[in-house]
């Protein structure tokens, strides 16, 4: 195993009618990862890889400006990732080196936000996307303007970092200040589409939102959770996760707890997975019943809703309950096929894996998997891993997420074991995750990015040239201190206590001589 330790150093920086639900496209391919998770339904599932190397480290980049939060996405060569100093960084996929960057404008100081919990500042949160058409990244990036805080959608040449479109995506009449850009953002029907929600907290007045704003710039189309007047919260965060997307393109997203605690008031469309067309309209939905005392004791739906390959829709949240459901005809409030849990012992928060009709959820105690079935529809509990937490990704053979403790796991897929492990330094929040691309396995720690060789079939590995001056670099790893009894421990403890003692008196006789 190999230690990687995280650092701040900055270095090297160059400014330069319902449809069934049916998954959009195939694992992402080999060379690039342009969205959260890969595809647009966010499925999580590498393209042929023939193994993942942890044992060196091919590369770790300088340290960035800022906190990273999002997924790195690659593309043409390049790894692609955004910090929450509001800086775009272009690298370069064989070395890790900066290629380009570009600084957006100031981020919002925390200590000016109502509440929250991404700290000292808030910049851009949500992992991009990049349209390969176009050759343009875009992202969300929260600033100060006028010394008030406000959310900019920027589009840059995947290039040379130029800006091609920048506008104001804050909905009308919402406070800035009460909103975070948390989900990923996607791609459907020339939008790029994604979710607001409130900061960590709930503080302020905030209504959970999708926004689908066209590529080119334009006015932006919203759906507003918890729309009535007396309504508010709602938020569509998804742990990170960005909207998926179906064959039919129509946009499916999860939703937090709204404001909303009786059961005798009209529903709000919190706490349900709702399906949405291009167009924002909303096409159906479901919510538990429980939904209004969910909202009353914070249990949002907090996964990016699952899409099977045979129509069926998985769901999970803060509940820690999974719910099984059928993609054309969610049935509104109550109708699930089949419920499990709870599954786990934390929130289930984030992008999922899926193969097949198995579903490798983001339990922030350790990654769960979850088998479902179609006739009778079903779902059974597979395994419990007990460690990672990130949202996984399936990549080689193996489940690969990362834990807040700074160690990347690849699992076993069939029984959770742990098959590869390695250090790669704490990550600046409990969502991070892997992805693949470029024959490189990549994780970013708090900010910076680690590569790993991950090439496909028949291609040779990326030798490994660390560069000097990187922000993560790789270290032996100590022995794990849980398998050495606490006798032992103890005892080396003392044997270190005689040898300080012992040098401290040497010196203290030389000193006495040398006088």
């Amino acid at each position: 195993m190999a230690l990687l330790a995280c650092t701040s150093l900055v270095w090297g920086m160059t400014d330069g009618p319902a449809y069934a639900a049916v998954p959009s496209s195939a694992p992402a391919a080999s060379g690039s990862w342009t969205v959260y998770h890969g595809d647009p339904a966010g499925d999580g599932v590498a393209a042929s890889v023939s193994a993942v190397e942890t044992a060196t480290a091919v590369w770790a980049s300088p340290g960035l400006d800022g906190q990273i939060y999002g997924e790195p996405l690659v593309y043409a060569g390049r790894v692609y990732v955004a910090t929450e100093n509001d800086t775009v960084y272009a690298l370069s996929a064989t070395s890790g080196a900066v290629a380009w960057s570009a600084h957006l404008g100031p981020p919002v100081p925390a200590s000016s936000l109502p509440c929250g919990d991404i700290t000292p500042t808030v910049g851009i949160t949500g992992t991009p996307v990049i349209d390969q058409s176009r050759g343009e990244i875009f992202v969300v990036a929260d600033e100060l303007v006028d010394g008030h805080p406000a959310h900019r959608l920027v589009g840059l040449s995947t290039a040379s970092g130029t800006i091609e479109m920048s506008q104001s995506v804050d909905p009308p009449g919402a406070d800035p200040a009460a909103l975070l850009q948390r989900t990923g953002l996607t791609l459907d029907a020339g939008q790029v589409v994604f979710g607001f929600g409130g900061n960590y907290g709930d503080c302020a007045s905030y209504r959970g939102r999708v926004a689908a704003v066209p590529e080119t710039g334009g006015t932006p189309n919203y759906f507003t959770v918890d729309a009535a007047p007396d309504e508010s919260q709602g938020a569509v965060w998804m742990g990170g996760a960005a909207p998926v997307v179906d064959g039919s393109g129509h946009i499916w997203v999860s939703t937090g707890n709204g404001s909303v605690h009786s059961a005798a008031h009209a529903y709000d469309d919190s706490d349900s997975v709702l399906e949405l067309s291009a167009s924002m309209q909303l096409v159906q939905f479901f919510a538990p019943s429980t939904w209004a005392t969910d909202n009353s004791r914070d249990l949002d739906m907090t996964i990016a809703p699952v899409l099977l390959p045979d129509g069926q829709v998985l769901l999970a949240g803060k509940s820690r309950i999974v719910y099984l459901l059928d993609g054309a005809h969610l049935g509104g409030i109550g109708h699930q096929e089949a419920t499990l849990g709870p599954v786990c012992g934390d929130d289930v928060d984030g992008g999922a894996a899926v193969v097949g009709m198995t579903v490798y959820l983001p339990c922030r105690a350790g990654i769960i998997a979850v088998r479902a079935a179609s006739s009778p529809p079903g779902l059974h509990l597979l395994w419990s891993s007990g460690v990672g937490g990130g949202p996984p990704i399936v990549a080689a053979g193996l489940v690969w997420t990362i834990g807040q403790d700074g160690v990347l796991y690849g699992l076993d897929p069939a029984t959770g074991k742990v098959r590869q492990q390695v250090t790669i330094g704490v990550p600046a929040n409990h969502f991070p995750t892997p992805s693949v691309g470029g024959g490189l396995l990549l994780a970013a720690c708090t900010d910076a990015v680690v590569a790993f060789a991950a090439p496909a079939p028949g291609a040779q590995a990326t030798a490994a040239s660390p560069t000097g001056h990187s922000a993560c670099q790789a270290y032996p790893a100590p022995p794990a201190p849980t398998h050495v009894p606490w006798r032992y421990m103890a005892a080396g403890a003392f044997g270190a206590l005689v040898v300080i003692i012992g040098l401290g008196s040497l010196l203290a006789r030389r000193r006495r001589r040398a006088r």
